[in-house]
């Protein structure tokens, strides 16, 4: 079964110097019907003006990945962790039992365009951690490559959930499928561009929950850069 989320049915924040679209309830946007998937709590896409930021905050017992698309973040946090963030590097942060953190948009003149994802560990009150690392084009073009999974599959950095995301970038005739398990699903989120999904064309913001079916296929990329995560 195949359900799709248009980019325009998302909740939606403009702050001015951050404007934002809320795949998942999220701050003042809440919505029953949008809660999550699975272990998948939050996917929002943030536009950051330039030399503007979240200023330090904290979070805890939550998996968050941050994945630039355009621009770059600037991360400093409470271990000491310290990295500007740019497209082909990814970040995962195990928040624990607490972190403070705090994200800006270092560039003087360009827009940040970044997606936050949140995903709910099997674990709680654990040292928070801190991972970064670069995936190159060539190991997303015209695949799946793993980024984030509970075992460090193929290079991917571990997360404590049994979850995995995948990037990848399809354009023309290059295509993928992803094989899943008995009893799993999937979430495809479109970051840009456009692909179709099990013979469903999606856009930059769609997205296609995958539910009782065993096999996710991406075809007809245009300029398409897509993530998609399997979850229990």
């Amino acid at each position: 079964m195949l359900t799709i989320r248009r980019a325009a049915e998302r909740g939606h924040a403009n702050h001015g110097w951050l404007d934002s679209f809320h795949t998942f309830s999220f701050a003042n946007y809440y919505d029953p019907a949008h809660m999550g998937f699975g272990a998948l709590r939050v996917i929002n896409d943030d536009r950051i003006a330039a030399g503007r930021g979240f200023g330090t905050h904290g979070h805890r017992d939550m998996e968050i990945i941050t994945y630039v698309l355009h621009g770059a973040i600037a991360h400093k946090d409470s271990m000491g962790s310290g990295s500007t963030i740019q497209p082909g590097n990814v970040q995962r942060m195990s928040a624990g039992r607490g972190v403070m953190h705090s994200e800006f948009n270092p560039l003087p003149d360009t827009e940040t365009h970044m997606l936050q994802i949140w995903i709910e560990p099997d674990v709680t009150g654990i040292a928070p951690e801190y991972e970064e690392r670069a995936f190159s084009d060539a190991q997303k073009r015209g695949r799946l490559q793993a980024l984030v999974s509970p075992d460090g599959e193929d290079g991917s950095m571990k997360i404590h959930q049994d979850a995995r995301m995948y990037g990848g970038l399809f354009d023309g005739d290059e295509s993928a499928t992803l094989t899943l398990a008995a009893g799993r699903r999937a979430w495809v989120h479109v970051a840009r561009g456009g692909v179709t999904v099990n013979g469903v064309e999606l856009s930059a913001g769609d997205a296609a929950a995958i539910t009782d079916d065993a096999r996710v296929e991406l075809s007809g990329g245009k300029n398409a850069e897509v993530l998609v995560f399997d979850l229990a």
